[in-house]
C-alpha cells in the first residue's frame, strides 16, 4: 500500500511540474535509459536473453533440417536389401546427413545376427540421436525457470534501497528519493518476465519439434525391422 500511494503522489508531483500556463508537459520514455535503472541485476538478465535466443536460432535450424526427410530413402534400401547390395545400402547411408540413415546405417551393419540385436543397436543410435537434437534444451528451460527468479532478485534489492531511502532521510523524505529504488524493482521484475515468458515458448515449440523427429524416427526403425522380418524371396 505505501508503494502505491508512493506512486500516486510522484505521478501528482509530475503532473503539476508540467503545468505551465494550462498546458500539460508531456515526457516520452527512453527504453534504454529505462533498462539503465534496473541496475546491475540487468547484466545477467541480458546475459540469458542472449543464451536463449542463439538457443533456439541454432536448434530450430538443426531441427528443421532434421524433419526434412527423403521419401524415397527407405524404398532404395529395401530395394538393396532385397538385392543383396549391401555395400550399396551403406554407401546411400553414409551419403546423408540425417539421424535417421544414421539408424538405419548401423542397423544394416547388424545385418545377419539376431533380430533383437539388430533392433537393440539401432536403439542405442537413436538415443544418442535423440540427446544431441535436445542439446541445448535443459539450458533454455533453466532460462524459462530462473530469468523471472532473477526478476524478483532486482525486486527486493530496489525495495531494500528505498526502504534504506526511506529510513536515512527521516521526515524530509521526498518522491525523487525513492524513485531509485521502484525504478530497480519494476525495470527487472518486467524484464525478467519477459525474458522468461519468451524463453518458455522457444522451449515448448523446440520440445515439440523433437518429438516430431522422433516419431519419424521410430517409425523409420519400424519400417527397417519389419523388412527384416520379411520371408527371403
Amino acid at each position: 500500500m505505501n508503494l502505491f500511494l508512493m506512486i500516486q503522489a510522484a505521478g501528482r508531483t509530475l503532473e503539476s511540474d508540467g503545468l505551465s500556463g494550462g498546458q500539460v508537459a508531456v515526457q516520452s520514455i527512453d527504453l534504454f535509459e529505462l533498462m539503465l535503472k534496473g541496475g546491475w541485476i540487468m547484466i545477467p538478465l541480458g546475459f540469458l536473453s542472449i543464451i536463449s535466443v542463439a538457443i533456439f536460432i541454432e536448434r530450430f535450424l538443426v531441427l528443421k533440417k532434421a524433419s526434412v526427410e527423403d521419401t524415397s530413402f527407405m524404398n532404395r534400401i529395401k530395394d538393396y536389401i532385397h538385392d543383396g547390395k549391401i555395400d550399396s545400402a551403406l554407401a546411400l547411408c553414409r551419403a546423408s546427413d540425417h539421424p535417421i540413415s544414421r539408424m538405419i546405417e548401423k542397423g544394416i551393419t547388424r545385418i545377419g545376427r539376431p533380430l533383437n540385436d539388430v533392433n537393440t543397436a539401432i536403439e542405442n543410435v537413436g538415443n544418442l540421436e535423440v540427446t544431441r537434437l535436445e542439446r541445448g534444451l535443459p539450458a533454455l528451460a533453466s532460462v524459462a525457470g530462473g530469468a523471472p527468479m532473477i526478476g524478483f532478485l532486482g525486486t527486493v534489492i530496489g525495495m531494500i534501497k528505498s526502504f534504506w531511502e526511506m529510513s536515512t532521510a527521516g521526515n524530509n523524505i521526498e518522491v525523487g528519493q525513492l524513485a531509485g529504488g521502484i525504478y530497480t524493482a519494476l525495470v527487472t521484475t518486467v524484464t525478467g518476465l519477459i525474458v522468461g515468458i519468451i524463453a518458455y515458448f522457444a522451449y515448448n515449440i523446440l520440445v515439440a519439434r523433437v518429438e516430431k523427429v522422433v516419431f519419424k524416427m521410430e517409425a523409420r526403425t519400424m519400417e527397417f525391422m519389419d523388412l527384416l522380418n520379411e520371408p527371403a524371396r
